[in-house]
């Protein structure tokens, strides 16, 4: 697979527009064990990101695209669970339109919906002058949509295991972006991975159980 996928640099963010969408999944990253809030306590949760491309036009006709052609894209983070309350659970189970089997649930391959279309609903939180494009659903693909023809997905399609790390791929995260995978969950940092003007080396995090190979395992963290 070309690791041809680059995060973009500066300049402008064009945030996606809100409403319903065409969509593609480029990209799913592991990012580790992340501390977060949930209820004034902090946790420790395995969580992730899905990437998808938007195609078609806004609502004044304009393409959905960024000043180099390429489409816009939208994101989501997850807690990396299938339990009962899971976020990814609700959205996966929309995205294909049935429940998951009992075997499913054992382990469920992410590779699933990589390269996969979809329906997906962005809306606006305003905080200052910034707009931020949230993904609050998915779902299929209208048979009619279908019918008409896909577009052809522009993006190059990439995983990014954390456990097995492909150090190309890192290097073109934002640094921003890529000290999540290396912040306060992981231990110590060393000399290795370049991010803007300091180096970073990806490490495992036996303590926070941080071995994550891109299957969801049932759990009731979220």
């Amino acid at each position: 697979m070309g690791l041809t996928v680059a995060a973009p640099k500066g300049g402008n963010y064009t945030p996606p527009p809100a409403g319903n969408h065409l969509a593609r999944c480029y990209r799913i990253i592991d990012l580790g064990t992340q501390k977060v809030e949930w209820k004034g306590q902090i946790k420790a949760q395995k969580q992730l990101q899905v990437v998808w491309e938007l195609h078609g036009e806004d609502a004044d006709g304009n393409p959905m695209i960024m000043e180099d052609g390429r489409p816009l894209v939208a994101s989501r983070k997850f807690t990396a669970s299938l339990g009962d309350k899971a976020k990814l659970k609700e959205f996966l189970v929309s995205w294909r339109g049935r429940a998951f089997t009992d075997d499913e649930l054992m382990g469920f391959s992410l590779q699933n919906i990589l390269d996969k279309w979809c329906m997906i609903n962005i809306t606006h939180t305003q905080k200052g002058d910034k707009t931020y494009a949230n993904v609050t659903g998915v779902s299929a693909v209208p048979a009619a949509i279908k019918k008409a023809g896909l577009p052809e997905g522009i993006n190059t399609c990439v995983m990014f295991d954390i456990d097995n790390p492909d150090m190309e791929l890192f290097d073109t995260f934002a640094p921003l972006f890529a000290l999540l995978l290396v912040g306060p969950c992981m231990p110590p940092a060393k000399p290795g991975i370049g991010v803007g003007r300091q180096k970073y080396q990806c490490h495992k995090s036996t303590e926070l159980n941080q071995i994550f190979i891109f299957k969801v395992k049932v759990s009731q963290e979220l």
